[in-house]
């Protein structure tokens, strides 16, 4: 029997070698007919970590690695976007906002009582 292959998002990275990945679907609603917004979490291994939080990544139904985790990482098919700004937001506080690491110390002194 083939294996179930999903595609998530990684909304926690903060175990060992554990992701956990949020699944959406939309359902109709049995009464009123709407479509309403569904999530599955899946508990992932992923042995190299080279997923993070905000990505969207292919996971593959595996065999049970501990209570709750029975899916394991194939590939990240797409690196988040919150990355990207957390490492240019840590730049520019590094180098201050016009590019000038003195603006950063200037503004600690003036602080200092």
């Amino acid at each position: 029997m083939p294996r179930r292959v999903c595609v998530g998002v990684v909304t926690s990275d903060k175990m060992a070698k554990t992701r956990i990945v949020e699944i959406p679907r939309l359902v109709k609603h049995a009464v009123y007919g709407r479509y309403v917004r569904r999530k599955t979490v899946c508990y992932v291994h992923d042995e190299t970590e080279q997923s993070s939080q905000g990505d969207t990544v292919e996971i593959e139904e595996s065999r049970p690695r501990s209570r709750l985790k029975r899916w394991e990482l194939i590939k990240v098919v797409e690196k988040g976007r919150d990355q990207a700004v957390s490492a240019l937001s840590e730049a520019a506080v590094e180098t201050g906002a016009d590019g000038d690491s003195s603006a950063v110390s200037e503004t600690n002194q003036d602080n200092q009582p």
